[in-house]
């Protein structure tokens, strides 16, 4: 090689050397600034980052081998149960038990606090810049301030004291809608401009952790809360191609956000269905986990492609819904939540004139009628029924039918003989309530007849296995219920005559409470109404049997023809009399009651209720025939 390219050569080496020399050195003393090591920090707090650290220390500690440690006997003992009390926790926390959340939470609530500075809190969620925080942040704090002053009514406060609850127009061609929107929580949050302690923040933090560790992502404080249920996953489009030339429907502007599945979060409150339109599952696969794992509580069963819903319990008593496809377009949930705190029927009924209805209930359950309890879903069956079992006498022993246990009475009335059966994959509500019939009750209560083998059951046994029953329906109107309930008896085959069919369902109803629930979330009763079997007909002519001659006797038999099918098709087996009605919001008087239900009624009860109910009758005399 020349000499002038051999320098050459080595000129480029030591130019290659000191460039690197120089990056190494430059990137070396960049780490050593304070900025570069904030930034390097900043990252170890973050929700995601910290979740990953929350995960690994709680499998340390569930996992660790505790012979290692070197431990007195006390010691041990002691560590062993607070870990198996913590492996239980983490368990049942995501199935409605508080008491297990708030212990998970304590335990996240340590960790978090002996591993993030002070000064770091910021960079998990920006408390001190109003402009950064997201306004689920800005509504998750603002319902922490509440919940510090309110406990689980938060967020009915939050919601009744700022008027979120009322009718809105998004734009002047839309009608009507219940919805919060992110712009009203901002307004709100930017008015009340909450001052947070170090504490506070950490709380705000551990529990936006639990959430996605272990909790129900951002529905988990929200279904706590004392509200009527919560659902997810149930409007939005399932696919993000939904809109545009391929897919037959109208494209949208650009700028106009397609609303997924996942970003759908619904609440029951008061009555009223209100979507939550600043909260979103953030991704398919957290609705997915959720929806997962909200149902498991108590051996929840598997929920798979070919068994596409469950239905269960929570540990709180909430009934849950889950659903997904192919079933169902998307992945949904439905919690709803039964208050089991003043369920008495003056707590529940009380608008103008509620002495009426509350006193006649009163007096239905205790003169032993056989009441439906019917109105359209959220209207309140299910609460006013377990209100009417105060008013059944003690004595009285209670047997109650359901698909999923949602009534919990024997938490409302511990001192009574109640017992509850539910139907299981095994166990159909027929084959239950055969079962009940071996079970001495004296009442029977079924919170929802909704099949045709239960409401067959449910008028056989009312006829022959109880004293009386109750129960709820959904049906529109009296007429309806009777039909209903009618055309289940033919379906199971216990009759092939629907005339001989509408009688036996006739002759076990007494009386109807129809509930409503107006636009507006308002729930009262619209009607009490008495189910009145028309009295038997004379029998049939038999003149045909006397007749002399043939002629005669044909002439005779048509006549006997006729009338039967007159009977058959004309004639009515039952009327229906309206004995309350709700009218311009007060409850009136507008028919009496018969008066062999009267009669009925006081020959159930015992004498001092009869007395009563007789005082009831004389001070309002329109009840009375």
């Amino acid at each position: 090689m020349p000499v002038a390219d051999l320098i050459n050569t080595l000129f480029i080496i030591v130019i290659l050397a000191s460039l690197a020399l120089f990056l190494v050195l430059f990137l070396k003393s960049r780490q050593m600034r304070p900025e570069f090591k904030k930034d390097q920090d900043a990252s170890k707090y973050t929700i995601p980052s910290l979740v990953e650290h929350i995960k690994e220390s709680l499998d340390a500690i569930t996992r660790a081998n505790l012979l290692e440690l070197g431990l007195n006997e006390v010691e041990y003992k002691k560590q062993a149960n607070k870990r198996l009390v913590l492996k239980k926790a983490l368990k049942n926390c995501m199935h409605g038990s508080i008491e297990d959340k708030q212990f998970v939470k304590a335990f996240i609530y340590d960790i978090l606090s002996a591993y993030i500075p002070r000064d770091r809190l910021g960079s998990a969620i920006p408390f001190d810049n109003p402009f950064l925080l997201s306004v689920k942040e800005k509504f998750f704090i603002l319902l922490h301030e509440y919940k510090k002053r309110y406990g689980q009514d938060a967020l009915a406060v939050l919601i009744e004291s700022n008027g979120l609850d009322r009718e809105k127009k998004l734009s002047d061609d839309d009608s009507s809608c219940y919805i919060i929107t992110a712009r009203e929580i901002e307004e709100l949050y930017e008015r009340e401009s909450p001052v947070l302690s170090h504490e506070d923040k950490l709380e705000i933090i551990t529990q936006a952790v639990y959430e996605k560790y272990k909790g129900l992502g951002v529905i988990d404080e929200i279904r706590d809360m004392n509200i009527d249920g919560v659902s997810g996953g149930v409007s939005g489009v399932t696919d993000a191609d939904f809109y545009g030339p391929s897919s037959g429907w109208p494209s949208r502007e650009p700028a106009q956000k397609v609303p997924r599945s996942y970003e759908s979060i619904w609440i029951f409150f008061r009555g009223k269905t209100i979507k939550l339109d600043f909260l979103s599952f953030e991704s398919e696969k957290e609705l997915r986990r959720v929806c997962q794992n909200i149902y498991r509580y108590n051996r929840g069963g598997q929920l798979s492609e070919a068994t596409g819903y469950r239905v269960n319990e929570m540990k709180d008593g909430s009934r849950v819904l889950v659903v997904r496809p192919p079933f169902s377009e998307s992945w949904a949930f439905f919690v709803r939540k039964f208050h089991i705190r003043d369920v008495t029927l003056e707590g529940l009924i009380t608008d103008k004139g509620a002495e009426l209805p509350v006193s006649l209930i009163k007096y239905l359950v205790k003169g032993c009628m056989i009441t439906a309890i019917t109105g359209q879903q959220g209207s309140g069956k299910t609460t006013l029924l377990m209100a009417m079992v105060r008013h059944i006498y003690p004595t009285l022993t209670l047997r109650v039918q359901e698909m999923a246990f949602e009534l919990h009475l024997r938490k409302l009335y511990p001192e009574r003989n109640i017992l509850t059966f539910r139907e299981t994959e095994n166990i159909s509500g027929q084959e239950g309530l055969d079962i009940q019939k071996k079970t001495d009750g004296s009442v029977n209560i079924l919170g929802e007849v909704a099949t045709d083998p239960v409401a067959a059951w449910m008028v056989q046994m009312a006829q022959v296995a109880s004293l009386f029953t109750l129960f709820t329906h959904h049906a529109k109107t009296t007429r309806d219920l009777v039909y209903s309930l009618r055309n289940s008896l033919l379906k199971c085959e216990m009759f092939n005559n629907e005339k001989i069919a509408e009688q036996q369902v006739v002759s076990v109803l007494d009386f109807d409470i129809h509930l409503a629930r107006d636009f507006r979330g308002k729930r009262y009763i619209e009607r009490i109404t008495e189910i009145i079997e028309l009295p038997a007909q004379k029998p049939y002519p038999q003149a045909f049997r006397e007749a002399k001659t043939m002629a005669q006797k044909q002439t005779d038999f048509m006549e006997t023809t006729a009338e039967f099918y007159a009977r058959m098709t004309d004639r009515p087996s039952f009327e229906t009399r309206n004995i309350i009605e709700f009218q311009d919001g007060e409850y009136r008087i507008v028919n009496p009651i018969s008066r062999e239900k009267v009669r009925r009624m006081l020959q159930a009860m015992s004498q001092e209720d009869g007395e009563a109910f007789s005082g009831f009758l004389e001070k309002n005399r329109g009840l009375v025939g």
